[in-house]
């Protein structure tokens, strides 16, 4: 049935919620790989071509993007069938190791219903998502978890233009599920069908026609996009730079609103320019507000894919390092690389670009990708799951102490997400360390996971989940979660966060366990005691101790007392009374109290 048009806002029982109270939904098996017919390829380099070096690549530019890149055109024979097949083997495999991309010729599509499971990637092949429009739907929804979307992670949808079959499109995901570069010429429903749980998401460069009703999401994050209506907010919903949205109303209804995006760069992305593969590398924006697509063809660089080397599972991070050292650009193809030493990205420029949720797994406590201190880097479109023996750092954008300045062409970190444990054991001291200036990290979910397999206190340990040492870095669309010290460690100066998502760790086993000298728990988000300037605009922090219920938390935000430090629109929540929240933002704020999952609110701080 079609939406009803007043929903309340608050459609979540109090005293219960979230991912664990139902357990972790089991993985399905995993299936053969889907192969043959519909694969894509790309004609290799010529055997000539040259390295930075002036010596001929012994690597090659281009060629197959391997079985589990699955490519439609309008003529394609049954590919509702083909979706059908990927989304039974996909729908529950939450820690399988399949991994799929679905890209979509140019091109008129009808009668089809993409319904997307975990690490199913679909997009469309043109430069404007106008180019390939499917008449129909891209469907998430969360009949495998019973009604519950709070676990609808790592999907996404990119480059299409939707026309809904009932005039709104329904896409209940939570965390690392980007829907980007999407026209919706209808409406777009979050919810799960029943109007269940959701705890999501990211929307950027979309045009989405109709209206948007969020529903039951608890919080949301949309950049740079044009609604034609938003429907209602839970606990925090977060706009940058988009025509339609909501005013500025938090603390109610909890609308946190920025005219536009202080700096954006949109993610990269493959399209075919008649028979060609080539990557586009749309350029920088200043205070951006709607999307980049709309007039005419987009402003950016493009690149041929036989620039890039075209990765396998099976590839060796040697052989990763050596085709960066001959000058090629990286494209993942899906399936998951074992690395048993760090992947340097050391040119200015390079483009790391995953498809179908591409995963990076760092053997032997190795880092599994380093960025020098270099302008220009795209890093975009793959997952870093931690090894069993425990990395310093998993992901690093620039060496320690990095200083070079970077505003004109700074490097983009979008849609990585990183995640310890849940696949099975996995520990590291520090996800993401972001030492270079400038560097805009778009959209990232860092992830010590509360379910699944090698999960426990110290089992799948991870003491920091980002921590940002470099200046100026703007982070939009931050979710980090579960960690079993700070969370976001913020030691920079000028850093600016638009939009933070946040749960402490569910399962500390005392309060001595996270008592942080004479204070009362680890800060989900802390900015250093020597910063003068930094800013961030709506962000929450919630707490689940379900392990052990009396732990209290001081505060959810800790930063200096100085009027360079500012914060707009902050939240805490005690989910159900599992663990309580003293204060919002250092001293300041009221306590959560009792089993009510109420927020509690700060305006503006100082």
């Amino acid at each position: 049935m079609p939406p009803s048009p007043t929903p309340s806002p608050t459609p979540e029982p109090s005293g219960v919620r979230r991912r664990s109270l139902l357990g972790a939904a089991a993985a399905a098996p995993v299936l053969a790989s889907l192969a043959g017919a519909g694969s894509a390829s790309a004609a290799p380099a010529a055997a000539a071509a040259a390295d930075p070096a002036g010596g001929p690549r012994a690597l090659p530019g281009g060629g197959d993007l391997g079985p589990n890149v699955i490519v439609f055109d309008p003529s394609t024979a049954n590919i509702q069938g083909r979706l059908d097949e990927i989304f039974k083997q996909q729908e529950s495999a939450q820690f399988g190791t399949g991994r799929y991309a679905l890209l979509f010729k140019p091109g008129t599509y009808s009668g089809l219903n993409a319904q997307l499971g975990f690490y199913t990637s679909i997009a469309g092949l043109g430069l404007s998502p106008d180019d390939t429009t499917i008449n129909g739907d891209v469907t998430v929804d969360a009949g495998w978890f019973d009604g519950n979307a709070t676990q609808n992670f790592w999907r996404s949808a990119e480059n299409l233009a939707l026309v809904p079959v009932s005039g709104t499109n329904r896409w209940a995901v939570s965390q690392a599920a980007p829907f980007r570069r999407m026209h919706v010429r209808g409406g777009l429903n979050l919810a799960p069908d029943g109007y269940g749980w959701a705890s999501g998401g990211y929307i950027a460069d979309s045009r989405i026609d109709g209206t948007v009703g969020p529903y039951s999401q608890q919080q949301w994050y949309t950049r740079d996009s044009s609604v034609g209506g938003w429907l209602n907010a839970v606990w925090n919903m977060v706009f940058s730079g988009v025509e339609g949205a909501p005013a500025q109303s938090f603390p109610e209804p909890p609308y946190t609103t920025l005219e536009t995006t202080p700096v954006s760069r949109e993610k990269p992305f493959l399209y075919l320019d008649g028979d060609e593969y080539r990557v586009f590398l749309p350029e920088k924006r200043t205070d951006a507000r709607g999307v980049s697509w709309g007039n005419g063809t987009p402003r950016g660089t493009s690149l041929p894919l036989t620039q890039f080397y075209v990765a396998k599972p099976a590839d060796s991070a040697a052989t990763l390092n050596q085709a960066l050292e001959e000058g090629l650009h990286l494209l993942l193809t899906p399936g998951i690389y074992h690395l048993d030493r760090t992947v340097e990205v050391n040119r200015a420029g390079t483009v790391v670009l995953g498809l179908g949720y591409a995963t990076l797994i760092p053997d032997n406590g190795v880092t599994a990708l380093k960025v020098a201190d270099v302008d220009g880097v795209r890093l975009a479109g793959f997952l870093v799951d931690a090894g069993p023996v425990n990395s310093a750092t998993l992901l690093e954008v620039g060496p320690e102490g990095a200083s070079a300045d970077h505003s004109a062409n700074p490097t983009t970190v979008q849609d990585v997400f990183v995640r310890i444990g849940g696949a099975g054991p996995g520990k590291a001291t520090t996800s993401l360390v972001v030492n270079s200036r400038h560097t805009i990290v778009d959209h990232t979910w860092v992830w010590r996971a509360d379910h699944g397999d090698g999960v426990g206190w110290e089992t799948n340990r991870a003491d920091y989940g980002v921590v940002v040492n470099g200046d100026d870095v703007l982070i939009t669309g931050l979710f980090v979660e579960h960690f079993n010290k700070y969370d976001v460690q913020w030691n920079g100066e000028r850093g600016r966060t638009v939009f933070f998502q946040n749960e402490k760790a569910y399962d500390a086993p005392d309060q001595a366990a996270i008592q942080n000298g004479s204070i009362k728990g680890y800060a989900a988000y802390k900015v250093g005691d020597d910063v003068t300037e930094h800013e961030g605009w709506g962000l929450g922090s919630y707490c689940y101790y379900n392990v052990n219920p009396s732990i209290v938390q001081h505060h959810g935000f800790a930063a200096p007392n100085r009027s360079g430090v500012r914060f707009h629109g902050l939240l805490v929540v005690s989910l159900g009374g599992n663990g309580q929240y003293e204060c919002v933002i250092n001293d300041t704020g009221s306590p959560t109290s009792g089993t009510d999952t109420v927020p509690s609110k700060v305006v503006q701080y100082p």
